[in-house]
């Protein structure tokens, strides 16, 4: 295994400590390993919580800032944050206009955040939460009970982030989230596995000529494994299935395209080449495109497609301003 490390038991609290160093604008809690935004949420705002295992960043704590997330809770890899983390985030970034959880569906994560909501409430906060699960690849999956979250889990925390700086109500933003991720789908493809610094080996056996369909991003099996093929077929194997469980045509759609760790940004802008035609044969009038790593699996070679259908207020909050580390635009 080579990797930037020191010790693989010490990756994360060392992370931390560089994103503290690095962005003054954002605050780490090292204790209930957190990361916020250095000012305190303006009275009136909604709070946005979300968090999850780490090695996919800059998912989440990469979209604390103006116009996504006020905070983030960091579980170690590829396992979900504690209830009392996320409590703690809950509880630092409450104004007294209420709190929404955005939630990965994945069941470590369903479950604290659960519980973390509950105990919250006992202390008279306000809580709504909204559980992605956009994975189109599977039904179940090694850790889920129903589809696992993925992509739109970006495009939900920007556009319902930028509501929240509006100033609109809880039941307002957690509906808009309801509604954007409902309106998301994704699927994977993986060409190599990715390895976790404590483990020291990948994480699943992929032979050269191989690649896993629907690849889930901590690893979990996909749909299937196939050979290795060219970058159009795969562009092909990753776009109908999303098209045909949309069920209807899409129309407007927000489109993001996440490397997973591993694949160089000019094989991205390859497979996109590839994805675009595709979409627009599909009748999928992509509006947005976001294409880069947004979501990752540490180390993985591969990508994961996502699809939104967008109405007019989306497409609105999508362009509206965002200073994070993982997305600046607008301001």
């Amino acid at each position: 295994m080579k990797k930037f490390v020191n010790d693989p038991g010490d990756v994360l609290a060392e992370a931390l400590r560089g994103i503290d160093a690095a962005y003054p604008d954002l605050r780490v809690d090292a204790a209930n390993r957190l990361i916020l935004r250095a000012q305190p949420t303006r009275e009136g705002k909604v709070a946005l919580v979300s968090g999850g295992g780490s090695g996919h960043e800059p998912l989440h704590g990469g979209f604390v800032g103006l116009g996504m997330l006020d905070a983030a809770a960091a579980g170690e890899v590829f396992t979900s944050p504690t209830p009392d983390q996320v409590l703690a985030a809950t509880q630092a970034v409450d104004s007294g206009a209420g709190v929404l959880h955005i939630v990965k569906n994945y069941t470590g994560d369903v479950l604290n955040f659960d519980m973390a909501a509950e105990l919250a409430a006992a202390e008279g906060l306000q809580v709504e939460a909204v559980v992605v699960a956009d994975d189109v690849a599977v039904q179940d999956s090694t850790w889920t009970a129903g589809r696992r979250g993925t992509g739109t889990t970006v495009v939900l925390e920007k556009i319902v982030g930028a509501l929240a700086e509006e100033g609109a109500d809880l039941a307002t933003v957690a509906a808009l989230a309801r509604r954007v991720s409902a309106a998301g789908r994704s699927m994977g493809v993986a060409l190599t596995s990715c390895t976790v610094p404590a483990a020291g080996r990948p994480t699943f056996d992929l032979p050269d000529d191989e690649m896993e369909i629907g690849v889930g991003i901590h690893g979990e099996p996909g749909r299937s494994r196939v050979a290795l093929a060219s970058a159009r077929e795969i562009a092909k194997l990753m776009v109908d299935p999303i098209v045909h469980d949309f069920g209807e045509p899409v129309g407007p759609a927000i489109v993001l395209l996440s490397g997973l760790g591993g694949t160089p940004l000019i094989e991205q802008y390859l497979l996109y080449g590839e994805i675009a035609p595709l979409l627009e044969e599909a009748g999928v009038d992509v509006r947005r495109v976001l294409i880069g790593d947004y979501i990752t699996s540490l180390d993985m070679a591969g990508a994961s497609l996502t699809v939104v259908k967008a109405d007019d207020e989306m497409l609105r909050l999508w362009d509206a301003p965002v200073v994070t580390p993982g997305l600046r635009w607008g301001a």
